[in-house]
């Protein structure tokens, strides 16, 4: 535990609603914690219910298939929370959570989470419009196991990823380039195939890289051949 220093809680986007006098007493409510890069924050198992700020900093949520597979859920940086599923049905948490760097968190109480919520009807809405992401997010995961093989599904990562280039037009973007063995963790494959295909797809001239940097030229080409790959895995399945 440690002491933050008033004003910590600024950042938290979602609370941006509240009164400076309503932030402080949330602040002196929460209890403080620094976590180094790498460390584990939460384990799926944990019987804690608090929610999470996050001050400062970078978090991975993650997953374990059977095999121990890791699975990476979503990242929440500086801004964003996490753990409300749990502060409100009181069900055990549902992913682990990783500090991806040097975090700063804020631990809020269950009670004082739901008390704020039925106090704040704009927050609230904030609560459940971020459930309603996540729920995509996990049917869009779900379809994607379900009907892309391991090449296609890095593929289609890569274009979610990208975002359009702010220098040259019509073109996009991916910065900075996750690892292999983050995209391959969101993909749900191995960092051998992930290496695979980014090298593959580069000398199809579809993408570019540079330091940290990955450029994508033609999206609707590449978008073209996630395309023909379901095809070919359509056609391979019949």
């Amino acid at each position: 535990m440690t002491d933050a220093g008033p004003g910590k809680l600024a950042g938290i986007a979602f609370l941006a609603e509240l009164a400076p006098d309503e932030l402080t007493r949330l602040e002196k409510a929460c209890a403080w914690h620094r976590h180094k890069a790498g460390e584990q924050i939460l384990d799926r198992h944990s019987d804690s219910r608090d929610v999470f700020f996050v001050a400062e900093g970078l978090v991975q949520v993650v997953n374990f298939s059977s095999s121990g597979r890791e699975v990476a859920y979503a990242e929440v940086k500086t801004g964003g929370f996490f753990g409300e599923l749990s502060a409100i049905d009181g069900e055990p948490r549902s992913a682990t959570i990783v500090a991806v760097e040097p975090v700063l968190l804020a631990a809020l109480q269950p009670r004082h989470f739901i008390d704020m919520l039925s106090r704040n009807p704009g927050i609230a809405v904030h609560v459940l419009q971020r459930m309603a992401r996540i729920i995509r997010i996990s049917d869009e995961r779900i379809m994607d196991l379900a009907t892309l093989g391991a090449v296609q599904r890095v593929v289609v990562e890569i274009l979610r990823m990208a975002r359009p280039d702010p220098v040259k037009k019509g073109a996009w973007i991916i910065y900075p380039m996750p690892t292999q063995a983050s995209i391959a963790s969101k993909a749900s494959t191995t960092r051998e195939t992930v290496a695979r295909v980014l090298g593959q797809i580069e000398g199809m001239g579809l993408i570019r890289r540079q330091a940290r940097n990955t450029f994508i030229d033609d999206k609707a080409k590449l978008e073209r051949y996630a395309e023909r790959l379901g095809a070919a895995n359509h056609d391979g399945a019949r």
